[in-house]
Parts: C-alpha cells; sequence; structure tokens
C-alpha cells in the first residue's frame, strides 16, 4: 500500500507546519481528524479541502457535511472520498480550510509517497511538527488604556474598556498614580502687578 506524506502549514503562520503520513487508501476524513490531532483543534465545525493546482486555484471540493453540498458534481463528501482517486500529481497541492464560517486556512503539499508501508505505524500518523500552533479559540488579550498595576490580571481575560461596569462591580479602585478623567481646576495665580499702586508709578514720573 502507498503512502502519501503531506506537509501541512496555516497560511498566516509561515513557522508552523506539520508533516502527516497516511494509506493513499483512507478518506480525506481521514486526513482531516489527523490535521487536527496534530496541531490540537477539535476539528468539529464544518470544512472543506479543494484540490488546487500549483497556484493554489480551488478546485474540487470535498467537505466533511454534507449539508452544505448544493451541486453535487463539484462537492462530494471526505468520508467517501479516498485520497488515491484525487492524487494527480506527485506534488499535489491541496487548499484546505476549517469552519468555513470564521475560517481557518491551510497549504497542503504531497512531499513524497513511499511504495510500502511500516507495519509497526499506525497511521494516519504525524512525523514531524515545527513550530507552536495557535490557539483555535483563543484571542489577543485587550491592554487596558490607562496604566493600572491593579488591573494588570484583566488581561488574561481579554477585558476592555467595554468591560467598566464589571470591574466596577468587583470593588477594584483606580491606581492612585493614574490620571483622572475630570478636568483639575486651574488656580489662579495672583498678578506681579497686584502690590504695585498707581502712586509708585507717579513717583518714577517724578
Amino acid at each position: 500500500m502507498a503512502i502519501y506524506k503531506f506537509r501541512i502549514t496555516f497560511e498566516d503562520y509561515d513557522e508552523v507546519s506539520r508533516e502527516i503520513e497516511i494509506k493513499s487508501n483512507q478518506s480525506f476524513e481521514d486526513l482531516h481528524r489527523a490535521i487536527h490531532a496534530s496541531i490540537g483543534f477539535d476539528g468539529k465545525a464544518n470544512s472543506s479541502f479543494y484540490m488546487s493546482n500549483d497556484q493554489w486555484h480551488k478546485g474540487k471540493e470535498i467537505t466533511l457535511n454534507e449539508s452544505t453540498i448544493k451541486d453535487a458534481a463539484k462537492t462530494v463528501l471526505m468520508e467517501k472520498s479516498i485520497l488515491k482517486n484525487f492524487i494527480i500529481d506527485p506534488h499535489q497541492k491541496i487548499y484546505y480550510i476549517f469552519n468555513l464560517e470564521k475560517p481557518w486556512t491551510f497549504y497542503i503539499q504531497l512531499m513524497k509517497i513511499t511504495i510500502n508501508e511500516d507495519p509497526n505505524l499506525q497511521y494516519p500518523i504525524c512525523t514531524k511538527t515545527s513550530g507552536i500552533a495557535p490557539k483555535q479559540f483563543g484571542i489577543s488579550p485587550i491592554i487596558p488604556t490607562v496604566a493600572n498595576e491593579d488591573l494588570d490580571f484583566l488581561n488574561e481575560f481579554g477585558m476592555g474598556d467595554e468591560d467598566e461596569e464589571e470591574v466596577d462591580a468587583m470593588g477594584i479602585e483606580a491606581h492612585p498614580d493614574a490620571p483622572s478623567d475630570e478636568p483639575e481646576e486651574e488656580e489662579e495665580e495672583p498678578s506681579e502687578f497686584d502690590d504695585v499702586q498707581d502712586e509708585d508709578f507717579n513717583q518714577d514720573e517724578d
């Protein structure tokens, strides 16, 4: 049985890659699950593979859920699609989108075809890992606009200005060095001429 070695990279994270070996008679659903096992995603959202040319143009669609199939001539199910029936190039490229509503996109390229499988391995298998994959549901921390050491821990929860009411409910007071939102009243400075009398000017004229 032939073994395909695919290299998978994130479209937005070039430094993160995985190499997966899979039997040629296994399905695209097997490849789908192997990818997510290798990067720590749950793989539950609807997804699609697109057979591509060297310019990564989308061709035949191979989707996870039957509910998304609108044209059976252009789209087929992953579980019913065997890899060897779609691989036509020894350097075959496949464009892959996970979670079609809020997509993560990947580039998949066939790197090597081995004629004989290793009887000691259970396929599909991730054989090489490079880089740390991003979190599937991760969000970037929002840094408060006011410098406040007491609020540093809120960054871990992604809290920002919209959470001001929740922060107030926690009873967190502003840092004493933090600038106030209320404008300060300006004190009227005494004039250096306040104590000068008109007579002094008269004396100078004399």
